[in-house]
């Protein structure tokens, strides 16, 4: 694991891409595409395709870190997208719910939009009712990223931030490496790495919604999720979390076995929008979860270091957004799987501490494998 990340790290750096439009055939190297995708607050955006041995292809853009699309082959050898994205940046640049996206300064609620650190009341931006949420009104999936492309082994992609001091009301000015890496083995590795000069909350994640069907027109219901956790973290009417660590014993959030997602959400008040405690067995990466769906035959494995994971059945969805493939995105048509520490953490002291100190290194690992 560690070793193929490294190999990403220490890769050679692919040549810049020739101006042209974004109809121009893309620039080519070992696996790695780069093409102009449009302008963002003055500055250039590129769709990046990374392709694997097998000829699989995950596209990810430095506008927000996003992923686009990721081609994954069915039971039968056809291959369709399964995370939900836009066909061009345009629609991105509008209101959507954070597909694809690098989330941060930090991923999740924090409640009252505010925190004490140090015995400094820190305000940040209610952009979530009266909480806050993914990083504020301009969170990382709303910044253009800079990015070296990289190729060894593997095609990755190197995307680096820096969060100044007070950006969205947060502490300290904090500088964010994060290394998107597409195996030969179907398996998408995100590193994630930060560092700052003051004392401040960090919790760094990836948006991603999937549905393993390849379908967007459909809803994951059918999906069955299998998630290794003993407990979740209740949350309140605006999706705070409450401070307690409630067995998932005897509860719609037991899928310590799989479950079908469908079987037991009307039991669960708006659907599943919860962080589950992962029963980890120590500090390294580990498999958390396992997606399917028995339909297409498609599996998902999530790894991750983080203490949590935050599962989200779609339940904000509404069939008012098209996305790729033309289709209307409709309730529960996408879920996420978003590796994480706990909600509201910067609030609730008996919660693993987010607080990265200066001097101290931001490093967490999560990893998506696709398979059959």
């Amino acid at each position: 694991m560690k070793q193929i990340i490294t190999a990403g790290i220490a890769a050679l750096s692919l040549a810049a891409c020739s101006s042209g439009s974004e109809d121009t055939e893309p620039d080519t190297t070992k696996g790695l595409a780069v093409q102009e995708w449009g302008m963002v607050d003055g500055k250039q955006v590129h769709l990046y395709t990374l392709t694997n041995a097998k000829g699989n292809t995950v596209t990810i853009t430095n506008y927000g870190g996003i992923v686009t699309s990721w081609m994954a082959p069915d039971k039968a050898g056809n291959k369709a997208n399964i995370v939900v994205g836009f066909d061009s940046l345009a629609p991105y640049l509008q209101k959507h719910p954070y597909f694809g996206a690098l989330i941060g300064r930090y991923a999740n609620r924090i409640g009252d939009a505010r925190f004490i650190l140090d015995g400094v009341t820190y305000q940040l931006a209610a952009n979530n009712g009266k909480n806050h949420l993914h990083g504020g009104n301009k969170g990382y999936d709303k910044v253009v990223w800079e990015v070296k492309p990289v190729v060894d082994s593997v095609p990755a992609l190197t995307l680096t931030y820096h969060s100044p001091d007070g950006e969205e009301g947060y502490p300290g000015n904090l500088h964010i490496e994060v290394i998107y890496t597409f195996t030969d083995e179907d398996e998408l590795l995100i590193e994630y790495s930060a560092s700052t000069d003051k004392a401040t909350p960090v919790n760094l994640t990836n948006h991603a919604y999937f549905n393993l069907s390849g379908d967007m027109g459909t809803t994951i219901l059918g999906h069955t999720l299998q998630v290794k956790a003993d407990a979740y973290t209740p949350v309140d009417t605006t999706l705070i979390t409450t401070g307690e660590r409630r067995s998932v014993e005897g509860s719609p959030f037991d899928f310590r076995t799989p479950h079908t997602i469908g079987e037991r959400i009307a039991d669960v008040p708006g659907g599943y929008d919860h962080n589950f405690v992962l029963a980890r067995e120590g500090a390294e990466l580990e498999k958390v979860a396992v997606l399917s769906d028995s339909v297409s035959g498609r599996k998902l494995e999530v790894y991750t270091t983080e203490p949590g994971m935050q599962f989200y059945s779609g339940n904000f969805l509404d069939g008012t957004i098209r996305v790729n493939g033309g289709n209307l995105l409709q309730k529960h048509g996408a879920l996420c799987m978003e590796t994480q520490h706990f909600p509201d953490s910067p609030n609730k002291p008996d919660f693993p501490s987010v607080v990265l100190k200066p001097g101290e290194k931001y490093h967490t690992i999560t990893k998506y494998k696709a398979t059959l």
